[in-house]
Protein backbone atom coordinates (compact mmCIF):
# COMPACT_ATOMS: atom_id res chain seq x y z
CA UNK A 1 0.00 0.00 0.00
CA UNK A 2 3.08 2.30 0.81
CA UNK A 3 4.47 1.65 -2.25
CA UNK A 4 1.55 1.94 -4.34
CA UNK A 5 1.07 5.46 -2.82
CA UNK A 6 4.55 6.77 -3.06
CA UNK A 7 4.36 5.18 -6.91
CA UNK A 8 1.03 7.98 -7.24
CA UNK A 9 2.74 10.38 -5.80
CA UNK A 10 5.41 10.18 -8.14
CA UNK A 11 3.83 10.07 -11.25
CA UNK A 12 1.43 13.18 -10.02
CA UNK A 13 5.09 15.05 -9.58
CA UNK A 14 6.62 13.98 -13.12
CA UNK A 15 3.61 14.79 -15.00
CA UNK A 16 3.14 18.54 -16.53
CA UNK A 17 0.47 20.57 -14.91
CA UNK A 18 -2.74 19.71 -16.57
CA UNK A 19 -5.05 21.30 -13.80
CA UNK A 20 -6.96 24.62 -15.43
CA UNK A 21 -4.32 24.35 -18.23
CA UNK A 22 -5.92 24.45 -21.88
CA UNK A 23 -4.40 23.80 -25.11
CA UNK A 24 -4.18 27.68 -26.63
CA UNK A 25 -2.61 26.85 -29.77
CA UNK A 26 -0.37 24.40 -31.89
CA UNK A 27 1.63 24.44 -34.96
CA UNK A 28 3.57 22.87 -36.94
CA UNK A 29 7.26 23.64 -38.56
CA UNK A 30 9.51 21.94 -40.48
CA UNK A 31 13.25 22.13 -38.65
CA UNK A 32 15.61 23.76 -41.96
CA UNK A 33 19.25 24.82 -41.75
CA UNK A 34 17.91 28.57 -41.25
CA UNK A 35 16.55 27.26 -37.63
CA UNK A 36 19.37 25.21 -36.18
CA UNK A 37 22.22 28.39 -36.15
CA UNK A 38 21.15 32.06 -34.57
CA UNK A 39 21.35 35.58 -36.18
CA UNK A 40 25.19 35.61 -36.02
CA UNK A 41 25.86 32.59 -37.65
CA UNK A 42 26.21 30.18 -34.23
CA UNK A 43 25.38 26.74 -33.64
CA UNK A 44 21.88 26.54 -31.63
CA UNK A 45 22.78 23.44 -29.20
CA UNK A 46 19.47 23.27 -27.14
CA UNK A 47 15.97 22.21 -28.54
CA UNK A 48 14.35 25.34 -27.34
CA UNK A 49 16.88 27.78 -29.21
CA UNK A 50 16.39 25.73 -32.68
CA UNK A 51 12.39 26.03 -31.84
CA UNK A 52 12.89 29.96 -30.94
CA UNK A 53 15.18 30.55 -34.05
CA UNK A 54 12.13 29.17 -36.01
CA UNK A 55 9.42 31.18 -34.95
CA UNK A 56 11.33 34.37 -35.12
CA UNK A 57 12.60 33.30 -38.66
CA UNK A 58 8.88 32.45 -39.51
CA UNK A 59 7.35 35.65 -37.69
CA UNK A 60 10.14 38.27 -37.17
CA UNK A 61 12.45 37.56 -40.82
CA UNK A 62 9.79 36.02 -42.90
CA UNK A 63 11.85 32.98 -43.37
CA UNK A 64 9.79 29.43 -43.89
CA UNK A 65 10.31 25.98 -45.47
CA UNK A 66 7.32 23.85 -46.81
CA UNK A 67 5.36 22.75 -44.17
CA UNK A 68 5.72 25.62 -41.66
CA UNK A 69 2.66 27.09 -39.78
CA UNK A 70 1.35 30.07 -38.59
CA UNK A 71 0.82 29.66 -34.92
CA UNK A 72 -1.15 32.19 -32.42
CA UNK A 73 1.41 33.01 -29.98
CA UNK A 74 4.98 33.05 -30.93
CA UNK A 75 4.17 35.86 -33.09
CA UNK A 76 5.14 37.90 -29.84
CA UNK A 77 9.38 38.06 -29.04
CA UNK A 78 8.15 37.93 -25.06
CA UNK A 79 6.36 34.80 -25.76
CA UNK A 80 9.42 33.39 -27.75
CA UNK A 81 11.69 34.24 -24.81
CA UNK A 82 9.34 32.26 -22.08
CA UNK A 83 9.95 29.37 -24.77
CA UNK A 84 12.88 27.29 -22.95
CA UNK A 85 10.93 27.95 -19.54
CA UNK A 86 7.71 26.47 -21.03
CA UNK A 87 9.96 23.33 -22.52
CA UNK A 88 11.12 22.56 -18.97
CA UNK A 89 7.49 22.41 -18.03
CA UNK A 90 6.56 20.33 -20.45
CA UNK A 91 7.83 17.50 -22.57
CA UNK A 92 9.93 16.27 -25.11
CA UNK A 93 11.45 12.74 -25.16
CA UNK A 94 15.79 12.01 -25.75
CA UNK A 95 14.82 10.88 -29.49
CA UNK A 96 12.95 13.66 -30.18
CA UNK A 97 15.48 16.13 -29.03
CA UNK A 98 18.39 14.18 -31.09
CA UNK A 99 16.07 14.73 -34.32
CA UNK A 100 15.02 17.82 -33.62
CA UNK A 101 18.64 19.59 -32.88
CA UNK A 102 19.79 17.50 -36.32
CA UNK A 103 17.24 19.43 -38.17
CA UNK A 104 15.46 17.98 -41.01
CA UNK A 105 13.10 17.08 -39.00
CA UNK A 106 8.99 18.10 -38.69
CA UNK A 107 7.95 18.99 -35.06
CA UNK A 108 4.62 19.50 -33.51
CA UNK A 109 4.04 21.99 -30.96
CA UNK A 110 1.14 22.06 -28.67
CA UNK A 111 1.12 25.14 -26.41
CA UNK A 112 -0.74 24.87 -22.87
CA UNK A 113 -2.12 27.36 -20.69
CA UNK A 114 -4.26 29.60 -19.33
CA UNK A 115 -5.37 33.23 -19.43
CA UNK A 116 -3.54 33.80 -22.99
CA UNK A 117 -0.27 32.76 -20.60
CA UNK A 118 1.78 29.78 -21.88
CA UNK A 119 2.92 27.26 -19.12
CA UNK A 120 4.15 24.79 -21.12
CA UNK A 121 4.86 22.47 -24.54
CA UNK A 122 4.61 19.02 -25.87
CA UNK A 123 6.47 18.91 -28.22
CA UNK A 124 6.48 15.78 -30.75
CA UNK A 125 9.58 15.26 -33.40
CA UNK A 126 8.97 13.20 -36.58
CA UNK A 127 11.75 12.56 -39.30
Amino acid sequence: MILRTVLVALLLALAPPAAAQELIGSYTAYIGRDDLYNSKGARLGEPWQVLRQDRANFHRFGIAQPGDEWDPFFGSIENRAAMERMIMNGRIDPAARRNLLQGGATVFVRIYGSGGVGRYLDVTVAR
